[in-house]
């Protein structure tokens, strides 16, 4: 069975078009205004939405998206309350969502229970960027047995080719490719380099590619489609709904025009 996300693309690749991959956080600041902020991403014209899971540790992220998952937190957001807010959700759209979350709630969870509670709350993948593809191998497989639940990886600049393969081998939906060091809402820059590296993760693979970290203008998204399957865009979309929500529409529907 083919995954939404495997579909997206698909669909995607047939009239030419890149994807569009928001982010946000779920319950910044509350999960009733994440309701509302997922469908106006779908009407902006979102292809796929990533929706972060808040947590007090998380390495990957920058201050703008640790200020939101603290915001959540206070809020009372658990991965738990996520689960049942995508049950809900999928009374209003079909968009496909993939999950960020970090390995600590998954644990704690439990593997088996997050996959399934997740797949049946229509939750179509999870990213977790502390969780190398090397120690998914039970997520992995437990995500097989689903069928339509995604797992997707993280490759970076510093990734050799072998490691890019075996990356890639273990993503299904799309591969994430980290478009530098650091972590989310540094300063990106368009070079030859990233043109080389994400050339290398052509060559490993046929799977769409999706860049992220650090797209913040629709001069970069318009950049990036040109060497990528999709575009992913992160903590400017939140900076923009915490700071000034009613330009977020307009800057939201700047950047799909722009992917």
């Amino acid at each position: 069975m083919k995954s939404k996300i495997t579909t997206v693309f698909a669909k995607l690749k047939a009239r030419g078009g890149k994807a569009f991959i928001p982010y946000i956080m779920a319950g910044d600041p509350e999960l009733a205004e994440t309701l509302k902020r997922v469908l106006l991403l779908e009407k902006c014209g979102a292809d796929i939405v990533e929706l972060g899971v808040p947590f007090s540790d998380p390495l990957a992220d920058g201050p703008t998206i640790q200020a939101a998952a603290e915001r959540a937190l206070k809020a009372g957001v658990t991965l738990r309350k996520v689960i049942a807010f995508v049950r809900e959700l999928r009374q209003h759209t079909a968009i496909p969502i993939v999950l960020m979350t970090y390995y600590n709630p998954v644990f704690k969870y439990s593997e088996e229970a997050f996959v399934r509670d997740a797949s049946e709350a229509g939750v179509d993948g999870v990213i977790i960027p502390d969780l190398p593809p090397d120690e998914a191998k039970s997520l992995r497989a437990l995500s097989r047995k689903k069928g339509a639940f995604d797992t997707i990886f993280l490759a970076a600049p510093t990734s050799t080719l072998q490691r890019i393969r075996y990356i890639t081998a273990a993503c299904s939906g799309f591969v994430y490719y980290v478009s530098m060091t650091g972590i989310t809402g540094s300063q990106l820059l368009i070079d030859g380099e990233l043109q080389d590296h994400l050339a290398l993760v052509r060559q490993a693979t046929d799977k769409p590619v999706a860049v992220g970290f650090g797209v913040s203008t629709p001069e970069q998204a318009r950049a990036l489609r040109q060497v990528s399957d999709g575009v992913i865009v992160g903590s400017a979309i939140v900076k923009k709904f915490h700071e000034h929500p009613v330009d977020a529409a307009g800057y939201i529907s700047q950047l799909r025009e722009a992917i």
